[in-house]
């Protein structure tokens, strides 16, 4: 496995791929690597010759007051684990080669509709980050296919959408969000949390889980199911920030004769933000 930290040793490597006609899979991440990530490098390993890593906090998606500062960087024990997994390449580029001329100078690439609501509500300007990082990582990595986990399905949503728009010749990947034996969905956030919150955790993916059950049995009073969640949640000691029930296809508000739905959560549990979701067909 080789790590390269600039454009130039990153193109000029995947260059000779491309000549014996490999095939180039992108996992991009923000780094502190989990086995949800893994399962990510093992979708791409299913669908490429050589895959490509990319170990990058964005600080383009960070809202003022998130954990840009004190997000988890953990380059080494990453490279080891992906090294274990079978990756080929890990691209862990700096701030100043992503951003040469810095952040207020950099173009944009902002994704109307699907990135609205939802997190993109919660978190002004965060998928205005996403969507301008990911595109610049297609640029640098020309790749032929890019997977990405269902966990952030907002995001999942927004990249389809920009790839599908700007034309851009990459097939995009989804992962199943990969859990916890206890049903919490894996996320580097999940280090954040004390043990008590840590116990409680668990609780968002149980009430996903009641509310599609609802759903199954013909329960149409999204806007009650909705309510009663947040309650449920408040109860086991969350702070909900939203709980929606939305047409998995546009994430706008479900109608009643949708056949794919999707329930998309999020909510504290002391300073952590969790986020989850749990998709069914009716």
């Amino acid at each position: 496995m080789r790590t390269v930290h600039t454009v130039r040793e990153l193109r000029a490597l995947l260059n000779s791929h491309r000549q014996h006609g490999h095939r180039i899979g992108l996992v991009p991440t923000m780094g502190n690597l989990h086995a949800g990530h893994m399962s990510l490098v093992e979708k791409a390993l299913q669908q490429a010759d050589v895959v490509v890593t990319s170990i990058f906090v964005n600080p383009m998606q960070f809202g003022v007051g998130e954990d840009l500062e004190t997000y988890p960087r953990t380059l080494r024990d990453d490279q080891e684990k992906l090294e274990a997994a079978g990756n080929h390449i890990v691209f862990a580029p700096s701030v100043e080669e992503v951003y040469p001329h810095g952040l207020v100078q950099q173009t944009q690439v902002s994704v109307p509709g699907v990135s609205e609501g939802h997190c993109g509500a919660s978190r002004p300007g965060h998928f205005d980050g996403v969507s301008t990082v990911v595109s610049m990582l297609f640029n640098m990595v020309q790749p032929n296919v890019a997977v990405f986990g269902e966990k952030d399905f907002q995001q999942l949503a927004v990249i389809r959408k920009m790839v599908s728009d700007l034309f851009m010749p990459i097939e995009i990947v989804g992962a199943p969000t990969h859990r916890e034996n206890d049903g919490l969905a894996r996320s580097s956030r999940n280090s954040y949390l004390s043990e008590q919150e840590r116990a409680i955790a668990p609780a968002l993916f149980g009430t996903l889980q009641a509310t599609a059950r609802a759903l199954k049995d013909g329960n149409t009073d999204f806007a009650a199911l909705e309510s009663e969640a947040q309650t449920r949640l408040t109860a086991a000691g969350f702070r909900p920030d939203y709980y929606n029930i939305v047409n998995s296809l546009t994430l706008k508000p479900a109608q009643k004769d949708d056949a794919q739905i999707t329930i998309l959560a999020a909510a504290f549990l002391g300073t952590t933000r969790l986020i989850d979701n749990l998709s069914i067909n009716r």
